[in-house]
């Protein structure tokens, strides 16, 4: 009768005995938050009104308020702003107030603003003849994580993450997002270009190259240099 037996080293042995303890995999339910993702949820995301004040003139909208509004109107289009209102005091001093009203609407839609995006409404000023014109719209701020409380990273002798871990990363990206809405809610996808898929398929079904037209430009070759 031949005996043998396997010989196994003392990492090969560590390893099969921790396969024999490991706990089964769970395919089923959801993967559990790490201490990274954990920070995430700590983002909160508010919406503030972004406004300027519109004093009531006679002759309308004047330069100073029109500059006011191209800077108004630059935060706007950074914020990827909705609905601009322009709100009109009744009463008081309504007829110079309407006059600005409308100058700074006429204004917006010169910078580009598309007119179902600028609305004119009314509000009860109690017959103050000095109400402005209001003009505003909801913006969104990322507010972040407060990160402190440092203690010694090399003390693990429990294996447990330090209790920032992960802070500084949520707070620097949600700091640095350009819209903050973009972390509530997905953007809406834009139609595809159906005049270009139809244009490379037809190619396609031809056998003719689909990609564009090479532009000497775009190259990378050097050019040569007049003496």
């Amino acid at each position: 009768m031949t005996s043998f037996f396997i010989r196994l080293t003392p990492l090969t042995a560590a390893l099969l005995l921790a396969a024999c303890a490991s706990a089964p995999v769970n395919t089923a339910g959801p993967v559990p938050a790490t201490a990274l993702d954990a920070w995430s949820s700590r983002v909160e995301v508010i919406s503030q009104p972004d406004e300027i004040r519109l004093a009531p003139h006679l002759n309308g909208l004047s330069g100073t308020q029109a500059r006011a509004l191209t800077e108004f109107h630059a935060r706007w289009v950074m914020a990827e702003g909705g609905l601009i209102t322009i709100a009109s005091p009744s009463g008081g001093s309504g007829e110079n107030a309407y006059r600005v009203g409308v100058g700074a609407r006429a204004f917006l839609l010169s910078q580009g603003a598309a007119p179902d995006k600028v609305r004119l409404i009314g509000y009860d000023a109690a017959g103050a003849p000095d109400a402005p014109v209001v003009v505003g719209f909801q913006r969104y701020v990322a507010v972040t994580p407060r990160c402190g409380g440092w203690e010694a990273v090399t003390r693990s002798a429990d294996n447990r993450p330090y209790a920032n871990l992960g802070c500084a990363v949520s707070a620097n990206m949600a700091a640095q997002v350009a819209n903050p809405e973009d972390l509530l809610r997905a953007r809406t996808m834009d139609p595809a270009d159906t005049g270009r898929r139809t244009t490379v398929l037809d190619k396609y079904r031809k056998g003719e190259v689909t990609s564009t037209a090479k532009d000497d430009q775009a190259s990378g070759a050097v050019s040569t240099a007049v003496q």
